[in-house]
């Protein structure tokens, strides 16, 4: 027992063995609890009451007199031996992977990789687990080789330090390093040489493990192999866009700007009109700007002139909610990037697949919303499913949210001074009455915020700041502000206009205890209302609930179909799709 400064008292584990049945009773449970294909609790017992205390070894080296038991034919007794035998290996290895930080969800991958000899394979060489599973600890893998005696200036150690640097360095977002960076880095916690850092550096060059990058400008790159791949398909991909023949070109552009400007009852900008322009006469053009700036103006612009000509016009962004944002301001379909490529949820350990399969993209004009957080193997999938002749639109504030994968693809586009940009510094006077939006600008220009008191003519009191010194007092602001301040304040409602956001899951102010404490004071127990209890979450009719995972073929209804009114149904729930009432799904 150990008790956490934040969480009280706990139950801690240092570690913990599974260990296979050793004797006929035992093994006798483990058969009838289905654990092996074919074999139920009758089976089970003609197999122990047959070959008693032998029966292990009767799986294990002679499964074809399994077929003595009256049911079982040749081919199952071999089948049933092959199971037994993989599950056999696979506890061995368990209890052996723990040691290293491989927890027993990826015992199957090891398994799968290095075959039934994994556990020798791994004593010989405990660093091919760096490159079985995803987000391994080197650390721990590296402390436990010394102690076998592996040197420090093993190949296979120096290599793995080499692959497992440049991957931390990606989950910081980076696709690749400065190569003395990574030479200091490994010199430090390897304590190797930088001959024997050098001599392995070409060995995975060789190898296409890795790529060395001599830039015009000066310096030495590493990238891992993807890196550099999807780096280089992203450039030449835009680039063989930009380049091919602007069949999309209107001649009548300029005339169909002033035109929608009076359907509209919208006077453009300077910058809004260079902006729309641009398009007409580019294959790739980047709209950047903070808030209130005019980047949806631009869209409706761009959605209603190339519609009056026929042609398609495709939004996406990268979250659900940014495309149901996108949908909401222009009146048309927004998906998000991985629906509308068809991309299905990507594995840990396939995070950094450039070969990813994609669904091509049938449109004439593509706008991509929310830019920044788009990361380089997003961008590079997107490059992959637009059409030679189509055009794309990146539309983004580069100081706004940046990808949670490696790249920083906008704000590179834009350095790059490759493509046509143009950047809105204008806010419009209707936005500029909002102090979020001015804060937002502010803030990014190192200018204190707009404080609570502070108010100008006709602007609006959408933004307050409360400082609190203890979680407590945190906690009883959020709560009431929750139920029944904003209400009477605005008349904002908490099931309809507002959402609460925290930048940690665990404790008094993390995710989950604020949603508990919120589901006590918003919607508490009732004898009228349906509850659910799901591992820790206890769900209640009439909650909120946020679709964590999309699944885009599961069959869904809303409603009853007697009541056609309010009958809803279809296919997909994916994060974008609000549910008031979880007993309707």
């Amino acid at each position: 027992m150990v008790v956490h400064q934040e969480y009280g008292e706990q139950f801690k584990i240092d570690t913990f063995e599974k260990l296979m049945p050793e004797n006929s009773k035992a093994l006798e449970k483990y058969l009838s609890s289905g654990a092996i294909k074919g074999i139920g609790p009758a089976t089970a017992r003609k197999i122990i009451e047959k070959f008693g205390e032998e029966t292990i070894n009767i799986f294990k080296f002679e499964p074809l007199r399994l077929s003595e038991i009256r049911g079982i034919s040749k081919s199952k007794a071999y089948e049933i031996g092959e199971e037994f035998n993989e599950k056999w290996e696979l506890w061995q290895i368990v209890g052996f992977l723990e040691k290293f930080g491989v927890s027993s969800n990826n015992s199957k991958k090891v398994y799968d990789a290095l075959g039934k000899d994994a556990v020798q394979k791994i004593q010989d060489n405990p660093y091919v687990l760096v490159d079985i599973v995803y987000g391994v600890d080197f650390n721990k893998i590296d402390r436990i080789a010394l102690e076998l005696g592996i040197p420090k200036n093993n190949d296979d150690r120096i290599k793995s330090g080499i692959k497992y640097a440049l991957l931390i360095s990606s989950y910081n977002g980076n696709l690749c390093v400065k190569k003395e960076n990574l030479e200091e880095f490994l010199s430090q916690n390897l304590e190797v040489t930088d001959e024997e850092i050098e001599n392995n550096l070409i060995n995975l060059k060789v190898k296409e493990e890795i790529v060395i990058e001599e830039r015009e400008n000066g310096g030495t790159w590493i990238y891992l192999y993807p890196m550099y791949k999807v780096e280089k398909n992203i450039a030449e991909r835009l680039t063989l866009i930009k380049n091919s023949r602007n069949i999309k070109y209107i001649k009548s552009f300029e005339k169909d700007i002033n035109s929608q400007e009076t359907i509209l009852g919208i006077k453009l900008s300077e910058k809004q009109y260079e902006a729309i322009n641009q398009i007409n006469d580019n294959n790739v053009s980047i709209i950047t700007g903070g808030p209130g700036t005019g980047k949806t103006t631009i869209i409706k612009f761009l959605i209603e002139i190339y519609k009056s000509h026929g042609r398609k016009v495709v939004l996406c962004a990268p979250t659900g909610r940014a495309a149901k944002r996108m949908s909401e301001a222009t009146g048309e379909d927004a998906k998000t990037i991985h629906r509308l490529l068809e991309i299905g949820k990507i594995e840990d350990d396939k995070i950094h697949n450039v070969d990813v399969n994609v669904t091509p993209i049938d449109g004439d004009v593509i706008i991509i919303d929310e830019m920044s957080m788009v990361d380089s193997f997003l961008m590079n999938y997107i490059v992959k499913a637009i059409y030679l002749g189509s055009k794309i639109v990146l539309v983004g504030d580069s100081n706004q949210l940046p990808a949670v994968g490696p790249g920083n693809v906008l704000q590179d586009l834009i350095d790059s001074n490759k493509f046509a940009v143009v950047s809105l510094n204008k806010i419009f006077r209707q936005a500029a009455k909002s102090k979020i939006i001015v804060n937002s600008h502010n803030v990014n220009q190192g200018i204190s915020f707009i404080g609570n008191n502070q108010k100008e003519e006709d602007s609006l009191d959408d933004f307050f700041y409360i400082n609190e010194q203890t979680q407590e007092k945190m906690l009883n602001q959020v709560l009431t502000l929750s139920n029944g301040r904003l209400k009477n304040y605005g008349n904002y409602d908490f099931f309809k206009n507002i959402q609460v956001l925290t930048p940690t899951k665990k404790g008094m102010l993390g995710t989950k205890e604020l949603n508990n404490s919120l589901q006590n004071v918003l919607n508490p127990k009732s004898d009228e209302k349906l509850e659910k209890q799901y591992g820790l979450t206890l769900f209640r009719e009439g909650d909120r609930v946020m679709q964590v995972k999309n699944n885009y073929d599961i069959y869904w209804e809303r409603g009853t179909s007697k009541d056609f009114r309010n009958y809803e149904n279809g296919t997909g729930i994916f994060n974008r799709r609000t549910w008031k009432n979880y007993k309707n799904q």
